[in-house]
């Protein structure tokens, strides 16, 4: 499976093209409108929120509710672009926008602008925004659909945010009734109050989300090459969304520190004869495979880049010093970036539940996998 996105902040729209999808996939608009919704809630997130309504429009791919096997095309409106059609027109207008030239310390303007050679940095900020994320959400929504038939889930939820930490949970209906995705109410309390006085002091906030995905076989990815292995396929789709500063599976960093009697998980037999772990300390991956345990991760996210009382800069153009760009923004997007996270973590395990069970067609590729569940069973055949 592939994933491709297109468009920027405040073009016309967003693109998601999703490639390598079994035919006869039951795909329901309404969920992916659902997470899309999901991405834009959350104490702290910006006034252009208020703007938006994302729902994706499907129009290529999908047949009386089933996917055809062709690649999947998704439409995103942004319906905020009628302010800034002159800005963003294709065709050149008489009277060209202010280039923007002010640059913002943290985000991609300097190096981009470098890289580019863009004289004016709106070229950078269109794509290289996060709302390029709600593409990906969309995308991600038709690989959960795909997990979901063979007894898949992924949730995410918000471990911190500034100085306030909760242990995860993972109980959906929590999470789900928390303006921060936070399970644990006390806490949740503490970090809107934590944004709420970044807000006030025109500053922005960063913090962690925790994922969980239940429901997987053993033996996804391999360790038979570099590029295949399945944690880092994982942590590069995650470092890759905008602000991701870090990923640990399980309590990696922790482990750094202690001995490997007290991190290694042990392997017991079930009743049934299946095998298992007395512990989750490996967060369901070893050599690059899953294990069968729940894989668990964490991914550290850097405060917004843009600031309303903006950090000392320079101007692109003369070198000068000059306070840095101030773009509309939020205070804190942790909520959503667990949902954008949900997406990613998604669509990779998609893409390797289909290149070991098959990508043609839904229901062979849940035969096959019914029957790989079944192989694994007795261990009286080996």
């Amino acid at each position: 499976m592939r994933l491709l996105t297109a468009g920027e902040s405040h073009g016309p729209g967003l693109v998601a093209l999703v490639d390598g999808v079994p035919a006869n996939l039951p795909l329901d608009p309404a969920e992916i409108d659902a997470d899309l919704r999901r991405r834009q809630l959350g104490y702290g997130r910006g006034g252009r929120q208020r703007i938006e309504r994302d729902a994706a429009r499907i129009t290529g791919g999908v047949r009386q509710g089933r996917t055809t096997g062709g690649p999947i095309a998704l439409w995103i409106d942004n319906r905020d672009a009628v302010n800034w059609e002159r800005v963003m027109s294709v065709t050149p207008v008489a009277e060209p926008p202010e280039p923007v030239t002010r640059l913002r310390p943290g985000h991609a303007d300097l190096a981009g602008a470098l890289k580019y050679d863009h004289r004016d940095v709106r070229d950078v900020i269109e794509r290289s925004s996060a709302r390029e994320t709600a593409a990906r959400v969309a995308g991600g929504a038709v690989a959960k659909a795909l997990l979901r038939l063979v007894g898949v889930d992924v949730l995410s939820e918000t471990k911190a945010i500034g100085g306030v930490e909760a242990a995860p949970r993972f109980d959906r209906a929590a999470i789900e009734a928390s303006d921060v995705r936070c399970g644990d109410s006390a806490a949740s309390a503490a970090m809107i109050a934590e944004i709420a006085a970044a807000k006030a002091a025109r500053d922005t906030l960063g913090g962690i989300v925790a994922l969980r995905v239940s429901g997987l076989v053993a033996g996804l990815g391999t360790f038979a090459e570099w590029d295949r292995r399945l944690d880092g396929r994982i942590a590069q789709a995650l470092m890759s969304i905008q602000a991701a500063k870090g990923v640990q599976f399980g309590d990696a960093f922790a482990q750094a520190r202690e001995r490997g009697s007290a991190v290694h998980d042990p392997i017991v037999t079930r009743a049934d004869g299946t095998f298992a772990r007395t512990r989750n300390r490996a967060g369901g991956l070893e050599g690059g495979i899953t294990n069968g345990s729940d894989v668990l991760l964490e991914v550290a996210f850097k405060p917004i880049s843009t600031l309303m009382d903006p950090l000392p800069s320079v101007d692109l153009r003369s070198g000068e010093p000059a306070p840095a760009h101030i773009e509309r923004s939020d205070t804190c997007v942790i909520p959503a970036a667990g949902v954008v996270c949900e997406a990613m973590l998604a669509f990779v395990l998609a893409d390797a539940l289909c290149a070991k069970f098959g990508e043609d067609e839904a229901e062979d590729l849940v035969a096959a996998v019914e029957r790989y569940r079944a192989r694994l069973k007795p261990i009286a055949r080996r």
